[in-house]
């Protein structure tokens, strides 16, 4: 039986067979505020290719009613079963009605109700990407079946009804929106409730685009619209200039809902956004940076993604890596942003975040062999967002950005409101580039794995190099991955840093091609030997980049001191990586960052920072260190937190980070101090958020009773707050407080997703490893179960996040693999946990490596 599975033979099947027209859907919420189910009426107009064919609807329903093909009433016991309503001996042309009651979720999936706590009303929004508009309606649930989407809902009184069409004026209770253009299902959105909203506009000569922003009501008061606006138009101007498209929808609406389980997603004219990007608190600048590039990615999803989709899910990428590329050049280019140094931010962070996939087993080639709805489920990872990003980066290097964005133009005016695939873009772009990209796309988006570059540089006795080459490796793929190592094309920048006046400036630049294993760069022969030789300036390619020995102790010195940001960031990255392969004892990247982060000036970089070193100290040191690593950290943050500048970002970062670290009385006792108010530093806010984060760590180390967690989450009894408590109460280092965590979260399943991931983020603490080490067993007995019986988001959830991560031992990897072998587990599941067991195989290897290092004396 298929579950609710589809295979991509099936969905190509039913494709070749069928042409949908038209859906017309009604949802009755008028009993939203008891929860439950809703009665859901589909009529659906297609036609078949083939008259006496059969197929399938989709459908995930507690009850089905009626179904009514080309008049013909069907025995719903007889053709409604595992998710799919079978249609037989179709027609040319088909009308079918299905009537069934659907189920309100608290998984955010499908159609997600919440009620807040504050004002005890109900609020619901729908989530269908991948697969779940058929748990709202019935749906031929597959991204190359478009067709138009006429919703009628009927609310409750004094309701908001937003979708993908302008929300009408309601009438009697019921809301009857206009049809959409051509859309795929899992971009339809309904989102309903007394939400706040605000409204503006955009303008551009005669275009006019009425643009809203919702939140709910508790979070009115800090809905900065005027600056979720200013980005949001920023954004407008700079797409359809470089796409030479407009705005394909008939209006932009923003919803920031409650328990999202994504950062956003890019529903046709109606984005949802999880609403912790409606800031209760002081944040740094690094916040308002992520949170623009997820609304400039949202945005950009309305041409990538919505108005041009994919045919099917092996071509994710070419949603998900063109808006997060056209996001950050967005932010990096447009005039007047905010974050010119965006780029900055995605060396540091999307691009490490692609390394480290890249190097797990699960390692796949960006162009992704989807065999089914199961293989997409987990594949939403660093390869289709940040490498395809890195990529696509790359390809503009190597065939111009005009050149590019020409080929976009002709790639949106071509395939408007359709599917496509790699291949009708890779078309578009040779026309306009005069490229033959065939060998650049095998090497780069058909083949996984990740090259290394390093710098081979030889200097006479005074100093001027003599010759100068790039190697490039093609390091082994990881046990388990499919492929071989391949050397590919880069176009890069080489820059050459001269140590001037305490400062790291760059005198020089060379850009050319990398091809093979040993390219030569004769521009920097007979020129004397720089202080820094960086490979990849500027960040062009997508490859792990090493220093010469010569450039590593200058950098080792003086990684501050770089006068931009971005090769402080490639540095930094380099370092990071480094680490993670053994490469670099965590010993040293701790004294590295030490020596060089007050000189950091990029905020974003700082936090990056805070958490590599923070996470290298957990799972990296050699365990007869680590303690001494750690109170070294401690120690660090503590001195920083009460030195930063009053009221500056340094500051409140530094805090946060003694609030992920603190270990002595005095850093306990400052934090405590913080939060009851007898310990003030000056400019810093102990506002909602940080009192969170400093009872959590008083919590971890038992300084916090449960007594206390009730009386905070008295004052601020919301949401926000409950997930903060949950949290606090899973920290608390006693057994009694982990058994709860445990029963509530894999026994009694009892949590809605946003409460099940703040009780495993409180469970998982690295201080409590002996307290947590009976739980690796128990996993291994729960995890197949949890994973057949749990939506797809619950069940990823406890899988990635109860994984006993922390048990660093061969015991842990041995007690994997025997699970591996024993329970057989489906793909999607097996990925999961092959992926975790990989991070205590790397965490084994880079421990080994900082033992190492402290046998020979360092530290």
């Amino acid at each position: 039986m298929p579950g609710t599975n589809l295979t991509r033979e099936e969905a190509q099947a039913r494709a070749s067979l069928l042409s949908v027209d038209s859906y017309q859907i009604e949802l009755d919420l008028t009993g939203a505020q008891e929860g439950g189910t809703f009665r859901s009426t589909t009529r659906v107009g297609f036609r078949s290719r083939q008259t006496g064919a059969s197929t399938f609807i989709d459908l995930i329903a507690p009850t089905v009613h009626e179904v009514v093909l080309n008049g013909a009433s069907l025995d719903p016991a007889e053709v409604f079963q595992d998710s799919r309503i079978t249609l037989p001996e179709l027609a040319e042309i088909n009308e079918l009605t299905v009537v069934a009651d659907c189920a309100y979720t608290n998984t955010g999936e499908g159609l997600h109700r919440f009620v807040d706590p504050v004002d005890q009303q109900a609020y619901l929004y729908t989530q269908f990407e991948v697969p779940d508009a058929r748990r709202v309606f019935a749906s031929f649930e597959q991204p190359n079946l478009k067709a138009t989407f006429q919703f009628t809902v009927r609310a409750p009184e004094g309701w908001t009804v937003v979708s993908n069409s302008p929300s009408p004026e309601p009438v009697d209770g019921v809301w009857r929106f206009a049809p959409t253009p051509r859309l795929s299902g899992y971009v339809t959105a309904l989102v309903a409730g007394p939400y706040h909203a605000v409204h503006s506009e955009y303008r551009r000569g005669e275009q006019v685009v009425p643009l809203g922003l919702y939140c709910r009501p508790s979070l009115a008061e800090y809905l900065d619209a005027d600056a979720i606006f200013e980005v949001t138009r920023q954004g407008f101007d700079w797409f359809q200039e470089k796409f030479g498209y407009p705005y394909p929808f008939a209006k932009y609406d923003q919803l920031f809902v409650p328990e999202f389980n994504a950062g956003a997603m890019e529903n046709a004219g109606a984005v949802t956004i999880r609403d912790q990007y409606v800031f209760r608190s002081k944040v740094t600048d690094a916040a308002y940076e992520t949170r623009a590039e997820t609304i400039l990615h949202e945005l950009a999803h309305m041409w990538f993604g919505d108005l041009v989709t994919m045919e099917w899910w092996n071509d994710l990428w070419l949603n998900e890596s063109f808006a997060t590329y056209t996001s950050v050049a967005c932010q990096a280019h447009a005039p007047d942003s905010r974050w010119p140094h965006a780029w900055t931010t995605f060396a540091n962070s999307m691009k490490t975040w692609a390394y480290r996939q890249d190097q797990l087993p699960s390692t796949h080639p960006i162009m992704a062999d989807i065999r089914d709805l199961d293989d997409v489920l987990v594949n939403f990872d660093g390869i289709t967002y940040a490498k395809g990003a890195s990529v696509l980066k790359q390809l503009v290097a190597y065939v111009g950005t005009d050149q590019f964005f020409q080929g976009v133009r002709a790639y949106f005016k071509r395939h408007a409101y359709a599917n496509t695939r790699l291949s009708d873009l890779l078309v578009a772009l040779e026309e306009t580039s005069g490229r033959d990209l065939s060998a650049w796309s095998k090497a780069w988006l058909e083949t996984a794995g990740i090259n290394v570059l390093r710098p081979v540089v030889e200097t006479g006795p005074d100093g001027t190099v003599t010759s100068f080459a790039v190697r490039q490796e093609a390091p082994a793929l990881p046990a388990g991955a499919k492929g071989t190592p391949t050397l590919r094309p880069h176009r890069i920048a080489v820059g050459a840093y001269r140590l001037t006046d305490g400062s790291l400036v760059r005198t020089d630049r060379f850009e050319l091609d990398v091809d093979g294993e040993l390219t030569e760069v004769p521009e920097l022969v007979g020129r004397p030997r720089p202080d820094v030789v960086l490979l990849n300036d500027d960040d062009l390619t997508y490859a792990k980049v090493r220093l010469d020995p010569e450039s590593l102790a200058v950098v080792t010195e003086h990684l501050g001191d770089f006068t931009d940001s971005l090769p402080r960031a490639l540095c930094w990255a380099s370092a990071w990586d480094m680490t993670r392969d053994g490469e670099l004892a965590t010993r040293d990247y701790l004294e590295l960052v030490l020596h060089g982060i007050d000189r950091e000036s990029d905020i974003g970089v700082v936090q990056s920072l805070h958490r590599q070193v923070k996470l290298a100290l957990d799972l990296y040191a050699d365990p007869g260190w680590r303690e001494q690593g750690l109170l070294r950290w401690s120690e660090a943050a503590y001195a920083r937190a009460r030195t930063a500048i009053p009221g500056s970002d340094h500051q409140l970062a530094w805090v946060r980070a003694l609030a992920a670290c603190a270990r002595t009385p005095a850093q306990l006792d400052l934090l405590g101090g913080l939060l009851d108010g007898s310990e003030t530093l000056a400019g810093l806010a102990v506002d909602d958020e940080l009192r969170w984060a400093l009872l959590g760590r008083l919590a971890a180390t038992g300084r916090a009773s449960e007594e206390a967690i009730a009386a905070e989450l008295r004052r601020d009894a919301t949401s926000a707050g409950e997930r903060h408590a949950r949290t606090c109460r899973a920290a608390l280092p006693t057994a009694q407080a982990k058994d709860e965590v445990w029963a509530a979260v894999v026994e009694r399943e009892e949590l809605p997703n946003a409460l099940q991931e703040a009780a495993i983020a409180g469970f998982v603490q690295t201080d409590q490893r002996d307290l947590l080490a009976p739980y690796a067993a128990r996993y291994f007995e729960a995890v197949r179960g949890v994973w057949d019986t749990r939506s797809p988001e619950m069940a990823q959830q406890v899988v990635i996040g109860l994984f006993p991560t922390l048990q660093v031992s061969q015991q842990t990897l041995d007690a994997t693999d025997a699970w591996l072998e024993s329970a057989q587990p489906v793909p999607a599941l097996r990925r999961l946990v092959v992926e975790a067991r990989d991070g205590v195989a790397r965490a084994l290897r880079a421990q080994a490596v900082d033992r190492a290092a402290g046998e020979h004396g360092e530290y």
